[in-house]
């Protein structure tokens, strides 16, 4: 199942997220053997950079030359000899039966050989053998850590940009490793989290309606299987209950504009879209959920069916047209951005491999255009909402200084104290109004959240 998974990232540019369920229920796996094959296939993926490097120095030939499936097990075996607690005879034994079965019986014998070399040593007297050269602290950190040299980078800057040291480095290179827990969260008025604890799952800590499991098939619960109860990051049901709990002025609170109309202006696949649709259902509000794809946006039409049709609409279009369409009609406005993904390298474990500096200059623009249009189509005392999944200044800090500087209908609001008035205990998440949530720090993504205030036309800073 490991090497499916595996193959279907590297060949079919696949997400591991999504792949790994579904070939665990076609194998039937039971709990056990389930988290066994989740920890192989994701350690492989996360350790991919520095395994490859302890490959290449065990391989008589560039990596590039070897048939791909055949390097895919050798990643699963490296795993299981350097990452893992699997007697070597054993990783080796099934690694080269697993080469038999699924390539062929020629390449089980370099797969042998080079996996026992592998077996010399383990991951830090190979990290050490690697490092041995002229390295900056980087390119050093990006073997240990298994991190792109140039993440690395970018995530001490971002550290710098939202207010905290450089020395955090490792702890947070060390938490994008570390396999996460399954979130859950049950919709306000509609989910359950009763047979998620009474089998083990814990309550969340930072926010109400939460619960941490262990993972396996959590469809076995009906909530899950009905969708009332969600996996859904804590970070992400932080900021959308933030966006969702800003007290709102002017005319977007006059009772004449009731129900309050929200917009979720990037809204696939649906997991904020259906928080925020079933918090705007308790609130009496109505929720439009923009999606630009329409498979996505079916996704979006599939993760709200459990709350009340007449709170929620699914829109199938750019995002960027509904300031035009819409101008200053939306109570609340949440634009959770297309973004590099930086914050959620410990979920998406294949993602660091894929991404690459220039992915920050071409979506630059289209953040920022989304975020206009969000502030367009906010009513006159409205909140918009400005998220991304990465802490890196060029996507958070950068755009919304840029907004700030072009415009004059907005203004700033605490975004750390708005967090922190929707959690369970304060989170230390603000700096300089905007918030910064870390997985070193508070076990989430790492979500950053900018909230502004539409001015209206007579309060404007022109004037």
């Amino acid at each position: 199942m490991a090497f499916e998974v595996l193959r279907a990232v590297s060949r079919d540019d696949a997400y591991a997220n999504l792949v790994l369920p579904q070939r665990i229920r076609h194998h039937r796996l039971d709990r056990r053997d389930a988290g066994f094959a989740t920890e192989l296939a994701y350690g492989a993926l996360r350790w991919q950079g520095t395994y490859d490097a302890v490959l290449a120095l065990n391989v008589d030939r560039p990596l590039s030359q070897l048939d791909p499936a055949v390097l895919d097990v050798l990643r699963l075996g490296a795993h299981q000899l350097l990452g893992m607690r699997v007697p070597p005879h054993a990783a080796l034994n099934q690694t080269v039966a697993l080469t038999r079965a699924v390539v062929g019986a020629g390449p089980a014998s370099l797969v042998n050989a080079v996996l026992r070399r592998v077996s010399e040593k383990d991951l830090p007297a190979w990290i050490a053998e690697l490092t041995a050269g002229q390295l900056d602290a980087a390119e050093h950190d990006a073997i240990a850590y298994a991190h792109p040299a140039w993440i690395v980078r970018a995530l001490r800057q971002s550290l710098v940009a939202h207010g905290r040291g450089t020395e955090e480095i490792h702890d947070l290179l060390e938490a994008d490793n570390a396999a996460p827990v399954v979130n859950l969260v049950a919709l306000p008025g509609l989910g359950s989290l009763e047979d998620a604890l009474s089998a083990g799952a814990e309550p969340g800590d930072l926010v109400e309606g939460s619960a941490l499991s262990g993972g396996g098939d959590l469809g076995r619960w009906a909530a899950v299987r009905e969708g009332t109860v969600r996996v859904q990051d804590v970070g992400s049901q932080l900021v959308a209950r933030a966006v969702a709990a800003v007290p709102l002025e002017g005319a977007a609170h006059d009772a004449a504009r009731s129900p309050e109309q929200w917009l979720d202006l990037c809204a696939g696949p649906g997991g904020k879209a259906a928080l925020l649709a079933a918090l705007a259902a308790e609130q009496g509000a109505t929720l439009l959920a923009n999606e630009a794809a329409p498979h996505r946006a079916d996704l979006v039409r599939k993760a709200l069916r459990p709350v009340p049709g007449d709170a929620w609409d699914v829109r199938t279009g750019d995002g960027r047209d509904l300031g035009r369409e819409h101008p200053g009609q939306f109570a609340r406005v949440i634009a959770d951005v297309p973004c590099t993904g930086l914050g959620a390298l410990r979920r998406r474990p294949e993602s660091r491999w894929r991404r690459t500096p220039g992915d920050l200059t071409e979506l630059g623009p289209l953040q920022r255009a989304l975020l206009d249009a969000a502030i367009d189509a906010a009513a006159p005392g409205g909140v918009v909402g400005y998220v991304t999944c990465s802490p890196h200044p060029a996507e958070t800090t950068l755009v919304v200084s840029d907004a700030l500087k072009r415009r004059d209908d907005v203004e700033l609001l605490d975004a750390g104290a708005a967090l922190d008035a929707v959690a369970l205990r304060p989170l230390g998440a603000g700096h300089d109004r905007m918030a910064q949530l870390w997985p070193h720090i508070h076990a989430t993504d790492a979500m950053f959240l900018a909230l502004f205030r539409k001015l209206p036309a007579a309060t404007s800073k022109e004037s």
